[in-house]
Parts: structure tokens; C-alpha cells; sequence
């Protein structure tokens, strides 16, 4: 068992705690970690397809009856010491300071998003928040659905006093099923929103390592249902990116798309929207959405440790754990950086936990290639602060 520095009983931040998914009884070694916390709710993250509704059963056995268990297959994990893979990463948030509640979206597909608004609010309306404690949203998402701005859109809407964040649901590299747990069944098309109350000081954090560069492209021809850029400045997608780029067209793979992304400026900031893959008529699958006539900016990568560290370092206090969604192409990245054991050790030293995504949603906006995460501490005297 890998247990994180939260998970000694007593501690009342969530408890990180970790098994290999090969292991024996995957079930047993996360349950041994997490029953000294009595956790109100339990995301499970890295599990896949059919392993996922048979270990929240057994989770759901060894824990109190009335603790939420969700969760979601992941393109990689973040555990107690930093990045993984084919693990499962299991936190629990405990009774002491934590409350929660449940909601299913389903039929993405079909949007219904008057059903998703009234859902919503009758369930933040039985919730009865505690207005001396915070509040706060989780969002876990069927990441091939292509639904996550329609998504966070009826979200802010339907609670607009409630921070939002979370992430999408992964499949490694291969782009082809997620599946995600709620209520002891497993589920695609769909989505898991929770509501969340603690008595713990709670602070967002998000980093993207990229700047925008001269180099600009308009999308003249688009499938936005499918989230597809036919052409770049009336040339081929796939073709034009390359020339823009100077990446030879048939070395185009995840791991360049994540060194040069295509930025799309909002407001004074400028939001990844991440490619997937080259189709098969030479488009850009994108994993956000994408219309014609949209203006893009080509991104130039920044340092991504440094910039981490400073913006880890500006909370106020030592977080007692980090909830960290990020993105896979981030982590591609780091991978071909040759600098993923440095960001491990700091996810480690911050105590970071979570998964890696196809998509993060915060403030509103589903983005890419992006760490959104939120921390959690206690409220301390009044100036305390911490140094990197």
C-alpha cells in the first residue's frame, strides 16, 4: 500500500491512498488505507470498464453505509508519490470535516439540459449548505462524449454561486471507451456532479505552461458536433498545423500536439484547445470545442515546474492535500521534457493527488492541457503563510 502524508488517522484533510491495479485484491489495500478517515465520499480514480463496478462494491462494504463512492477511468494517476499508471488512486474525504451529495446527468448525447438545470438546483436546494462552511463543486465527465462546454455552461447557470472544477474521464492513449461510477453502476455517456461542504479553508489552483506566439490560423472549415478542424487558412488541417509548426506531417503524435497547441484567446486569457489526433481525411480531432471562422494562436511551452512551484507556493498555508486534475498532454510533455520525476516530487511535497484527464473544467470553461486542483487547509491564525 502507498499511503499519502494525510492519510494518518485523526488528520481531518482527505487521505490519498494507492494500489497497483494488478495487485491480488486491489479492494482490501485501498480499505486498509482509507477506513481510519470514515470518509464521507470516496473518488476512485485509474480503475477501468468492468473492475470499476466490483471495487466500489467493495469499497461501499468495508465503509460507512452512507458514503458516497464516484469515480472514473483516467489516462494516468496522480498518487502519494506523484505521477502513475496502471494504479488505482482512491481518496477519502472524512466525516469530520466533509459532507456530500450526489448527482447523475445523464444522455449527454441528448443535452438535456432543462432536465440537467432543474436536477440541479433541487438537489443544491435538499442540500441545506451551511454558510459558515465552503461549498464546493466536483465534476467528473464522460471524456469522449464531447460535452463538457454544454456541460459547465448549465452548471454556472444552475448554480452560479458554486465554484465548479473537475475533470474528464481518460482511457490512456487510446481514445476509445471511459466509463465512470456512481450509485454502485458504471456508466458512459454520462456524468457525476457533486456537492461538496467542509469545515477546511479551501483555495483553487490552476497552471497552464503556455504563451502565445505571432503565428495565428483561422479555422475555415469545421465539424463542431464532432469537435473536427477540416481546415486550417483554407488549406488541410493536419497539413497547414504541420507547416505552421515545422513538425514533418507524418511525425505528428499526441506528444507534439501537447509541445505546440492551438490557443484560443477569451477575454485576456488564452485557453488551450488540445488536439487528440490527425483523422483519417487529414482534420485535427480536437478535445474541445471548435467552430469555423474561429481565430487560433499557436502556443510556445514556458517552464512547467517553476511555474507550478510559484503558483503551489502562493497559498497561504501548507495544503493539507491537493485535488489535482491534469491533463494528459501535460503530462506527455513533461514525459518528453524528461521532467515528470521533478513534477512528481512536487506533487508529493504538496501532497497532490488525482488523475490524469482528456479535459479539466474550472470557472465556468472546459480547457486543456491545464492543472486545475483545489487544496485544502486549515484555517490557521489570521497572516499565516508558508514559503516555497
Amino acid at each position: 500500500m502507498d499511503t499519502g502524508p494525510a492519510a494518518k488517522e485523526g488528520v481531518a484533510g482527505p487521505v490519498a491512498v494507492q494500489a497497483g491495479r494488478g495487485a491480488a485484491n486491489p479492494a482490501s489495500i485501498l480499505l486498509d488505507g482509507l477506513r481510519g478517515a470514515r470518509p464521507a465520499l470516496v473518488l476512485v480514480f485509474g480503475a477501468k470498464g468492468d473492475e470499476l463496478a466490483p471495487l466500489g462494491d467493495a469499497l461501499k462494504a468495508g465503509l460507512p453505509g452512507d458514503c458516497i463512492i464516484a469515480g472514473c477511468s483516467s489516462a494516468g494517476e496522480i498518487g502519494p508519490s506523484g505521477y502513475a499508471s496502471d494504479s488505482i488512486v482512491a481518496i477519502g474525504f472524512p466525516t469530520a470535516s466533509f459532507r456530500a451529495s450526489a448527482h447523475l446527468l445523464r444522455d449527454l448525447g441528448a443535452l438535456p439540459v432543462s432536465d440537467w438545470m432543474a436536477g440541479l438546483r433541487r438537489m443544491h436546494r435538499a442540500f441545506a449548505p451551511d454558510p459558515g462552511r465552503a461549498l464546493f463543486g466536483l465534476l467528473l465527465v464522460d471524456g469522449l462524449a464531447g460535452q463538457e462546454d454544454a456541460l459547465v455552461a448549465t452548471l454556472e447557470a444552475s448554480l452560479p454561486s458554486v465554484p465548479v472544477l473537475g475533470g474528464s474521464a481518460g482511457d490512456g492513449l487510446d481514445f476509445r471507451r471511459t466509463t465512470l461510477l456512481a450509485r454502485g453502476h458504471t456508466l458512459s455517456d454520462a456524468a457525476i456532479f457533486l456537492l461538496v461542504e467542509t469545515d477546511l479553508a479551501i483555495s483553487e489552483v490552476t497552471f497552464a505552461h503556455f504563451s502565445p506566439t505571432e503565428t495565428r490560423a483561422v479555422v475555415t472549415a469545421a465539424i463542431p458536433e464532432k469537435r473536427r478542424i477540416l481546415e486550417l487558412n483554407a488549406e488541410p488541417a493536419a497539413d497547414e498545423y504541420a507547416r505552421l509548426t515545422g513538425i514533418a506531417r507524418d511525425r505528428l503524435t499526441p506528444t507534439e500536439f501537447a509541445r505546440r497547441p492551438l490557443l484560443l484567446r477569451t477575454g485576456r486569457r488564452h485557453h488551450v484547445r488540445a488536439i487528440s489526433e490527425v483523422t483519417e481525411d487529414g482534420g485535427l480531432s480536437l478535445m474541445s470545442a471548435i467552430d469555423t471562422g474561429t481565430v487560433l494562436t499557436l502556443g510556445r511551452a514556458e517552464d512547467m515546474t517553476q511555474g507550478f512551484l510559484q503558483a503551489l507556493s502562493a497559498l497561504p498555508r501548507p495544503p493539507l492535500m491537493v485535488l489535482g486534475f491534469d491533463c494528459i498532454l501535460r503530462r506527455l510533455a513533461l514525459e518528453r521534457a524528461g521532467l515528470a520525476a521533478v513534477m512528481s516530487d512536487l506533487f508529493t511535497r504538496f501532497r497532490v493527488a488525482g488523475f490524469n484527464t482528456y479535459g479539466e473544467q474550472h470557472s465556468g470553461m472546459h480547457v486543456n492541457q491545464t492543472f486545475v486542483g483545489l487544496a485544502f487547509m486549515d484555517h490557521g491564525a489570521p497572516g499565516d503563510s508558508h514559503a516555497a
